[in-house]
């Protein structure tokens, strides 16, 4: 609720009022109006008088309308009445970024850091510590805040009741180490969500100051596998745990008295070497970093998987070797790879995979322009449950070996149906010869298949139909360079020689060409 809101509800009561009082003294002249502006709600009632409209409101539900509105907009309405001045000590939601507290973006970077500043001190000097259940302090670049300042305003927002507590600081120059000791005499066992970055984060042996944490959310942070398992030695409520280039961390081991983690996502955190988690109702896991030693337990229940390796590992070989035995109930995977060799042949079975997504985004030329599209059947075949199968193909550079160049020899795998699979779709669908074998085998062996979508363009992870101007409304495609225009022609020149003849009557098939608007050049076709 903004500011206006705020005056709209406080006029909505003044006329109630009058009404009420017109029809209770019909006899009565209307008073005169005053001449200041702050009487103008000073109206004669029975001997009494009331300050403000709504006055009649209990003050509890005025500081509940105060806490819906934003910072700025609270702060300002606490020139209003002595009542909003209170609940204003008394406000929930203590946000400070640049944004909240007003900042002008142009200033220069010396006016910014101090006007940011003085106006934390000045809102927290004023401010009771009553009633804080939201404390956001996102510290500009440019501040040089000292250790004692950063202390003193941590010690003023995170309070007994507090829930949410989030410390960004942007590229702090002098690494900064999170209070832990704030958190104490019962003022963190009320804190569910708590996110940190670009700091250090030491929980003691014996700390039990986080027992209603559901949310760990964790960037940039020094910290340690040992002093995050003193943290998990209590925090028996978390639900989710983020942990984002995290340098010092070497090994991750999740307790089984963790009962309520359903969800993990480890990134880019380069030292790390070991992934054990024993949580019995582990249910998404996200992973982008080194190959490390994953352990899941006997009693893994996790069934949605993105997984991404480094630059030079191959995400899809890794997963097809290593994964069926690690994630055995598995039921949705994303793989994203950047550099990748041909899929091997493998006995292991996905046997409850049902959905699998693969992203191949060439990085610095390490995509061989000749990989075989076609071994990604490999993957099909050990996965006997899959109903549906997406792949997209974004490659820096137009190479590869076009089936319009050598079509004579055109593969094909015997003896490998696949029941399951309705749903396929390809984006980036190119001239590839291998590419266009792997469709006709798609067409050949899916007896289910119900529908297949071919896009021949591809500019990142975007479904299709969110990649075209006309159908989300927007002025314009995101630019494509000439050359991958010019191979999405070539696609469609495939599209009508290779595939339209081996579409099965029940198989619905949709096209997607590049944007006629914003992707219009001359082709010349041979």
């Amino acid at each position: 609720m903004g500011f206006m809101a705020l005056n709209r509800l406080m006029f909505k009561q003044k006329e109630q009022r009058r009404r009420r009082r017109i029809h209770n003294q019909k006899s009565t002249k209307v008073p005169k109006k005053k001449d200041s502006l702050c009487q103008e709600y000073d109206h004669s009632e029975g001997g009494k008088r009331s300050r403000y409209p709504g006055s009649n409101l209990p003050e509890d539900i005025w500081c509940h309308i105060h806490s819906l509105m934003p910072l700025r907009d609270a702060a300002h309405s606490a020139c209003v009445s002595r009542a909003f001045l209170r609940s204003w000590r008394c406000h929930p939601n203590l946000k400070f970024t640049k944004e909240t507290l007003c900042l002008k973006q142009n200033a220069c970077v010396g006016g910014v850091a101090r006007c940011f500043t003085m106006r934390v001190d000045q809102i927290l000097k004023n401010h009771s510590g009553i009633g804080v259940k939201a404390l956001h302090l996102e510290v500009p670049d440019s501040c040089k805040a000292d250790t004692c300042r950063l202390n003193h305003w941590l010690q003023i927002g995170i309070t007994p009741g507090i829930e949410e507590v989030t410390v960004f600081l942007r590229n702090y120059r002098t690494k900064y180490s999170f209070p832990c000791s704030l958190l104490f005499g019962g003022c963190g066992n009320s804190i569910r969500h708590l996110r940190l970055s670009n700091c250090a984060f030491r929980p003691p042996v014996g700390f039990d100051c986080l027992r209603s944490l559901t949310k760990l959310q964790l960037y940039t942070v020094c910290t340690t596998g040992d002093e995050l398992g003193n943290l998990f030695s209590n925090s028996f409520a978390l639900e989710q745990l983020e942990l984002m280039y995290c340098g010092e961390l070497i090994s991750l081991k999740i307790p089984f008295w963790l009962e309520r983690l359903s969800f993990l996502r480890v990134f880019e955190c380069d030292m790390l070497q070991v992934i054990e988690s024993k949580a019995p109702n582990l249910h998404t896991l996200e992973f982008f970093g080194d190959p490390v030693h994953l352990t899941l337990g006997e009693s893994s229940q996790v069934k949605t998987l993105d997984f991404k390796l480094s630059y030079n590992c191959s995400s899809i070989s890794y997963a097809i070797t290593k994964l069926p035995s690690i994630v055995p109930t598995l039921e949705t995977l994303t793989l994203t790879s950047f550099s990748e060799v041909n899929a091997p042949m493998v006995t292991d079975k996905f046997l409850n995979l049902k959905c699998l997504k693969i992203y191949l985004c060439a990085v610095n030329k390490a995509f061989s322009p000749v990989y075989d599209y076609l071994s990604l059947v490999s993957f099909l075949d050990a996965s006997p449950a899959l109903e549906t199968f997406i792949l997209s193909v974004n490659q820096n550079e137009v190479k590869h070996d076009s089936v319009f160049g050598n079509a004579s020899h055109m593969r094909q795998i015997l003896g490998h149906k696949h029941d399951s699979i309705r749903k396929v779709e390809i984006n980036g669908f190119c001239s590839a010869k291998s590419m266009v074998e792997l469709i006709c085998h798609i067409l050949e062996n899916m007896t289910s298949l119900e529908s297949l979508t071919v896009d021949t363009i591809c500019d990142g992870f975007t479904s299709a139909d969110a990649r075209r101007c006309y159908v989300q409304n927007k002025s314009k495609c995101l630019p494509i360079p000439r050359d991958k225009i010019l191979e999405a022609h070539k696609a469609l020149r495939a599209v009508d020689r290779y595939i339209m003849g081996r579409v099965p009557p029940a198989v619905k098939l949709n096209v997607w060409e590049p944007c006629s608007q914003c992707h219009a050049i001359d082709v010349e076709l041979p």
